[in-house]
């Protein structure tokens, strides 16, 4: 999807407050390509895409094996497991099993975390370390032994969360293109 950053200075610092505590009641498969949060949290994650635009993308991604997406479910109702009026979708992952060469791993398939994305006020609270727990548990299941990311350029936040949750960086390339 993109390319890792150049000139990082500090990846330990991201700018997110805590907004409220919340608890995670449910991580979920998600396979609805017309489900309302996941494609405003797409929106919002790329939002050079229209809501159409997502749902279409969304309609071809969900028919492939290789694609797997989850959503994060939440109550701010502390003291209970139940389901209820209050829980809300505050986070998605998306990730695919690439079979061709993806840059700095040596195994073949990877999972490739395509897109991760946590409403801001549950940013810098584990959301996004339990998305990808649940990515490397399929993965595994899958016969993945890595686990591959990347980051736009001037997305230091992105770079530091990657950090956070035990990637490291591999390599930094700069993609060019002609048109013929």
């Amino acid at each position: 999807m993109a390319t890792r950053a150049h000139g990082i200075t500090d990846l330990s610092v991201c700018h997110y407050p805590v907004i409220h505590a919340f608890k995670i009641v449910n991580i979920q498969v998600i396979r609805d390509p017309s489900h309302n949060d996941w494609l405003h949290m797409r929106a919002e994650l790329w939002p050079q895409l229209s809501l159409v635009e997502h749902q279409s993308e969304l309609e071809k991604f969900v028919t492939d094996s290789r694609f797997k997406a989850f959503i994060v479910l939440s109550s701010d109702n502390l003291s209970s497991d139940s389901l209820s009026a209050s829980q809300e979708c505050i986070g998605f992952a998306e990730a695919y099993l690439r079979n061709e060469y993806v840059n700095g791993c040596e195994t073949s398939p990877v999972v490739f975390l395509e897109g991760i994305f946590v409403r801001p006020a549950f940013r810098r609270q584990g959301v996004a370390r339990r998305l990808c727990t649940e990515i490397e548990r399929w993965a595994r299941s899958q016969g993945c032994t890595e686990f591959a990311s990347d980051v736009l350029l001037d997305n230091l936040d992105s770079q530091a969360m990657h950090v956070h949750l035990g990637f490291e960086e591999t390599e930094r390339v700069v993609c060019f293109k002609k048109l013929l």
